[in-house]
């Protein structure tokens, strides 16, 4: 059985799409979906499932979710094995300075492929700073997410797949 952490988009942001995270628990083991923990009032479930189709298993996700509270949000899932991948991945952890609260990982639905992670790599966004690795792009904010120019609608039509973003402190 895998561990799965699972990653809902625009879920509880705003006032929008909320969710109470015990219906959402309930939910998930309502799907067979086992041991299902919720992570604050993010949205992020993390749980056991023997399931290995992971389009399936989102879908799934997805259908249980909208016929219970009424909307569809991407549902994004990476297993613990991924997820550590991602940590150990970290472009900035060698760098001095780095601020774990001003840096972002946005967990793409899909490989964009090597033309959106060329198109990327170029976009001029200073003082913020752009790295991609396989389906994560990790943005570090040196003066906090709330004060930069840097717009993530832009990059997600770049990249042509929705994602959904944690900062560094959740992801670890």
């Amino acid at each position: 059985m895998t561990a799965v952490i699972s990653m809902l988009r625009g879920v509880n942001v705003g006032g929008h799409n909320k969710i109470k995270m015990e219906a959402l628990r309930a939910l998930y083991e309502s799907l067979k979906l086992r041991d299902a923990q919720t992570y604050v009032q993010s949205g992020n479930v993390i749980f056991r499932s023997d399931e290995q189709d992971v389009a399936r298993l989102t879908k799934r996700i997805e259908d249980g979710i909208e016929r219970k509270f009424g909307f569809r949000p991407h549902v994004i899932l990476r297993t613990a094995a991924q997820m550590r991948e991602v940590i150990a991945r970290n472009p900035f952890a060698k760098r001095r300075g780095i601020e774990p609260s001003k840096l972002l990982v946005s967990f793409l639905a899909s490989d964009p492929g090597a033309e959106a992670r060329k198109k990327v790599r170029q976009m001029k966004c200073d003082p913020e700073e752009l790295q991609i690795a396989g389906q994560e792009l990790y943005i570090y904010f040196p003066n906090g997410s709330g004060r930069s120019k840097l717009s993530l609608a832009r990059l997600e039509k770049t990249l042509k797949t929705p994602g959904t973003s944690i900062n560094w402190n959740s992801v670890t």
